[in-house]
């Protein structure tokens, strides 16, 4: 895969009013892969099909995000990244709207796959970011992004069980919609072009991944590191309701979805982070990051049951895991300004691998074990990241 000299002509600075707009994009699209898990019991009954059926429509989700990843998201290094960015929200509104009159289970299947595949926008806007950010300022901007992300993630099963519990699940989708459609003409006007900074086919351009994982060994530290703080992060988010409805806490689903706030609280240091990285260095942020997440989860695991500790926990190894994202993306973006889609690609890969691992781990865990056995899970894993991250 050629790079090409990198002839862009873009602002000197990302200016706030374009930070904001690339965080809201950002939120918007990647809380689109979210919102079905808090409306499974109402789509169960809408229906008629049982749980395990009812599964498919996060798992579909999830596996066209996961799929997008690997096979569009590196196409922003190839083509006009602006391009890109304004046709993958135009599907992604044709998606989430097709979601809201779906007439039946198989094609609300077929939309679930479609915006996993289109929510990847989120993946096209950070690289963006990174590419439209000062050098000195990338981590802070990129930070600030991500912060978007974060909170779309977080907030979007608060959102969406709110709203469906006012008018219904179509109404979830359709709001989405119209969301991200009103995004489309801000983006267009606001995002300068991008030339390709590479050339070649398609699969070359695929082909070039593995070259960029042989070549930077800080891009494999970051992954396995960050991968590592995913299977964390994610033994705990997927099995919070099952442990909060388990006779030590008593509690139900509005408490499991009121920890999306206590979330959200640790996701909005994330500009601050980035912020140190640029100061101090990513390794340092990185480093303390994983501590954070450690820390958590050995006093969660050691701890007496409290629901209060579990809020805290969350604020503090959600703090770590993103600072820890931020700093490595900072890693990451400084490797081959060239080729930051496919680099950013490889590390989230590595991420949904990792949170993929920790769902499934700490699913077993949990009914085999019980729920000590999570945050011991998460400890392990934070500590693996520490290593990761200490070495040269």
């Amino acid at each position: 895969m050629k790079s090409l000299p990198d002839t862009r002509s873009l602002p000197a600075a990302l200016s706030p009013a374009l930070t904001l707009l690339l965080a809201t994009a950002t939120g918007l699209a990647v809380a689109s892969i979210y919102y079905v898990q808090p409306l499974l019991g109402l789509l169960s009954e809408q229906f008629g099909v049982g749980g395990a059926t009812i599964g498919l429509l996060p798992t579909l989700t999830q596996l066209g995000y996961g799929a997008a990843i690997l096979l569009l998201s590196p196409l922003g290094d190839r083509f006009d990244r602006r391009r890109i960015i304004v046709a993958k929200s135009a599907a992604l509104v044709a998606a989430l709207a097709f979601a809201a009159l779906a007439p039946g289970f198989g094609a609300l299947c077929l939309a679930s796959v479609v915006i996993g595949l289109t929510a990847t926008l989120a993946q096209d806007l950070v690289p963006a970011a990174a590419t439209l950010a000062p050098e000195a300022e990338r981590g802070k901007r990129v930070g600030q992004v991500m912060t978007g992300l974060l909170l779309g993630i977080l907030l979007s099963r608060v959102a969406a069980g709110s709203l469906a519990a006012l008018a219904g699940w179509r109404a979830v989708y359709a709001s989405a919609a119209v969301a991200v459609a009103l995004l489309i003409p801000l983006l267009w006007r606001s995002l300068p072009r991008f030339v390709p900074a590479a050339s070649g086919g398609y699969g070359a351009l695929l082909a070039s991944m593995a070259g960029l994982w042989m070549k930077h060994a800080p891009l494999r530290r970051a992954a396995l590191a960050q991968g590592l703080l995913s299977v964390a992060f994610s033994a705990f988010w997927s099995t919070l309701a099952l442990v909060l409805a388990g006779p030590e806490f008593g509690q139900g689903s509005a408490v499991a979805g009121a920890f999306g706030l206590a979330g959200a609280a640790g996701a909005l240091a994330a500009p601050l982070a980035g912020g140190i990285a640029d100061r101090r260095g990513p390794q340092a942020v990185i480093r303390v990051g994983a501590l954070l997440v450690l820390a958590a989860f050995a006093v969660q695991a050691l701890a007496p049951a409290s629901l209060w500790l579990m809020v805290g926990v969350a604020v503090v190894f959600d703090l770590g895991v993103q600072a820890a994202l931020v700093s490595h993306q900072s890693v990451i973006y400084s490797l081959d300004p060239a080729s930051r889609s496919r680099l950013n690609a490889v590390l989230v890969s590595s991420m949904f691998v990792g949170m993929a691992s920790g769902a499934a781990l700490g699913s077993v865990l949990l009914a085999s074990l019980g729920w000590r056995a999570v945050p011991a899970l998460g400890a392990a894993a934070a500590l693996g990241a520490l290593v990761v991250a200490r070495r040269r």
